[in-house]
């Protein structure tokens, strides 16, 4: 198999995981507004279940190392990429909305 195949595949499947991260990291951002919400709805003290929300901080954090990581994945593989004499483009739509849970279609073609 040729190698800018191989390639567009992994790239496939990054973008596919870079996605999945932004849109957990999203859930959880708006978990946390609807737990803060439903507290202030139900007249609750700032204490009620604050243990939760220290958790879910904690869960959120996790998520941001994971996003900071997956930035350095995205990196490593273009410098492999590039060390396996793939020099390729990315052609199609760009991201309309960045926080979409779906990662656009992305074709890579080989350059001259």
């Amino acid at each position: 198999m040729e190698k800018v195949f191989v390639a567009q595949r992994v790239a496939k499947k990054l973008f596919t995981t870079e996605a999945a991260v932004d849109g957990a990291l999203a859930e959880a951002a708006e978990l946390m507004a609807a737990m803060i919400a439903a507290r202030k709805d139900a007249n609750l003290s700032l204490v009620f279940a604050d243990d939760v929300q220290v958790k879910l901080m904690d869960a959120m954090k996790a998520l941001s190392e994971a996003r900071t990581a997956m930035v350095g994945v995205h990196s490593e593989l273009n410098e492999a990429k590039l060390r396996l004499g793939i020099r390729t483009k990315m052609v199609g739509e760009m991201h309309k909305n960045e926080m979409s849970s779906v990662a656009a279609p992305v074709e890579m073609r080989e350059v001259g």
